[in-house]
């Protein structure tokens, strides 16, 4: 079973006709996953490479049936590309924009509230399930279809525990690229929930970065509800307080937020921690015994 996509999923995506999105919609496509369409507001009406172009998502929505949108949309216009999708009551919105202001991002998240749709992201590589689909950049030629999830803050090395896997021939369910901004739509403990309650799903890989708490939250909650293997890394191990690194999120501040404060809270919490991403394939193999 799939986290997030399935057979049934219908993409819409936001910013199509741009080289970015032109570009995904058909590695989107080419991996299995249904782009019913794109929205580009003045396009209404015409065609893009053979997809049909709506005005708006209450557009889209309505003539292809569409219930996930991916969003390749400029930063100052990405916002309301995310509200827009939420209030066309899509299940899921991917947006994989970078260098969304914070001050919009406390709109979208206050405006989220309630609501049906479930963000991943923003500045994110999206989500993939390998041989179901994917929303987002993660190149499907590296996945393989298996059994251990993976969640993290960085896209990069989201690409890298895929290949880390594949080297101890192993494979995926799902991977969940959620993003390293201070504000973002899903959470380590969100995808940790999906994947808990995914029978397919034997083990996580979980990745996350200096900076923030969420580590931490993470550890607290793997603590009491979370039963399945858990192999974490931390980035960020010999980043200077005060810099940031990377993310939006990725600084350390005051002291809090340290590599050595997340890894020693996941460790407790009973997380297969490594020092290095070059050791999450070998070490997911120790951690289910084979």
């Amino acid at each position: 079973m799939a986290v997030l996509l399935d057979g049934n999923t219908r993409l819409i995506v936001q910013g199509l006709t741009g080289r970015e999105g032109t570009f995904h919609a058909k590695a989107a496509q080419a991996c299995g996953t249904t782009v019913v369409g794109g929205v580009t507001p003045g396009k209404g009406g015409t065609t893009h490479e053979g997809w049909p172009i709506f005005n708006s998502m209450h557009d889209a929505v309505k003539a292809t049936g569409a219930n996930a949108t991916v969003i390749f949309v400029p930063p100052p216009f990405a916002a309301d590309a995310i509200m827009e999708a939420a209030d066309a009551a899509v299940a899921l919105a991917v947006c994989i924009t970078e260098g969304i202001p914070v001050v919009d991002m406390l709109k979208v998240m206050t405006f989220l509230e309630g609501k049906a749709t479930r963000l991943i992201g923003p500045n994110c590589p999206g989500i993939i399930s390998p041989g179901k689909g994917k929303a987002g950049i993660i190149p499907h030629n590296i996945v393989r279809e298996g059994r251990i999830g993976i969640v993290s803050k960085s896209g990069t090395l989201t690409y890298e525990a895929i290949h880390q896997l594949s080297r101890v021939g192993m494979g995926q369910t799902t991977c969940i690229g959620i993003g390293g901004d201070p504000l973002i739509g899903t959470t380590h403990i969100d995808a940790l929930k999906l994947f808990a309650d995914d029978p397919d799903t034997d083990a996580v890989i979980l990745i996350g970065e200096i900076g923030g708490s969420a580590e931490q939250d993470a550890a607290a909650w793997i603590t009491h509800n979370f039963k399945k293997p858990v192999v974490g890394f931390i980035a960020g191990q010999t980043a200077p307080p005060g810099r940031r690194m990377g993310h939006a999120g990725a600084i350390i501040a005051g002291g809090q937020g340290t590599a050595a404060e997340k890894m020693e809270a996941l460790a407790k919490a009973g997380v297969h921690v490594v020092k290095s991403p070059a050791d999450m394939g070998t070490k997911m193999r120790e951690a289910l015994g084979k």
